[in-house]
């Protein structure tokens, strides 16, 4: 004999049992279960929150912030740019997770790097607030720092990064820490016609655009990063902003480059600080064999005293 179609469905519902015996069975649980339960639940639920929160909602304040495991992992981070200090380098105010764009907004910017354009036209650059970032893979002109001028096409270079740069949002894969524990990153654009989530695969790559511009040079020294690109892409790119005379190299190619720069201003300095340290040791000297001497005379006219 078949069951009709309302027959079998019930029959099946009747296989699975209802709120009220799971909470009859539940509330038949001696207490001390129940209480270790929810302790277990609570932890787990807790861990994971907190995980969730580390990974995708906690704003790193400076670099500082930035742990080894995060350079190790290569992690993307989203944020507005607020300063530019040289061609390649910038402060980022890092912006994780939802709540800082319409229609879902709850979170917000300092007041001082909000405006017509979200940054002020002097730039928000707390040292504490911001992650330094310095562009992966390419070498900018250098400006005037510590008594040395500045390099030809630094003023042009700089001015492009701060029209390229600042006020945006821009995501940074993070690769690694520098001597001056700056965050070096590959920053990423994102485009007009794609939503910001896909920034990180199809933005446009911020360093390789500077390059086929024409205002920087390929960074070839240890420890260079290039991410996905690879380092023949910069090379490559380079090559044609040089071929196309475009930025620096208008009128050629024969110019200092910035790694050459910097070799000629640490032989002009080496001189001095070898002197400055063969002065300190012998001031040390000095005043060792001062002391020396001030103990035996005091020892002798105690002695000859009594």
């Amino acid at each position: 004999m078949k069951l009709s179609l309302w027959q079998t469905s019930s029959s099946k519902s009747d296989q699975y049992p209802d709120l009220s015996y799971i909470l009859t069975r539940i509330s038949e649980q001696p207490p001390e279960i129940l209480l270790a339960s929810g302790f277990a639940f609570g932890s787990l639920s807790t861990l994971v929150g907190l995980k969730v929160h580390a990974r995708y909602f906690r704003r790193f304040r400076n670099s500082n912030f930035v742990t080894p495991d995060i350079y190790a992992d290569q992690r993307w981070v989203k944020g507005v740019v607020t300063s530019v200090g040289d061609a390649d380098n910038f402060r980022l105010y890092h912006t994780p997770g939802l709540g800082w764009r319409w229609p879902l907004k709850f979170r917000w910017l300092p007041r001082q790097i909000k405006g017509s354009c979200s940054v002020p036209r002097e730039g928000y650059d707390k040292a504490d607030q911001t992650l330094h970032i310095r562009m992966a893979g390419i070498d900018a002109p250098e400006g005037a720092h510590f008594g040395k001028e500045s390099q030809e096409y630094y003023g042009p270079a700089l001015a492009w990064t701060k029209e390229t740069l600042l006020g945006k949002t821009v995501y940074c894969k993070l690769v690694a820490s520098d001597r001056y524990s700056r965050s070096v990153a590959i920053p990423m654009l994102p485009r007009r016609w794609l939503p910001m989530i896909l920034t990180p695969k199809y933005g446009k790559c911020v360093s390789l655009e500077m390059l086929r511009d024409g205002w920087a040079v390929t960074y070839e020294q240890t420890g260079a990063e290039y991410g996905k690109f690879g380092k023949q892409v910069f090379l490559d790119t380079e090559a044609k902003a040089k071929k196309a005379k475009k930025g620096q190299w208008i009128h050629g190619t024969d110019g200092e480059s910035p790694a050459e720069y910097k070799r000629r201003y640490a032989q002009m300095r080496l001189p001095k600080e070898s002197l400055s340290i063969e002065s300190v040791a012998e001031t040390t000297q000095s005043a060792k064999k001062a002391r020396k001497t001030g103990v035996w005379k005091g020892f002798f006219r105690k002695f000859f005293s009594k």
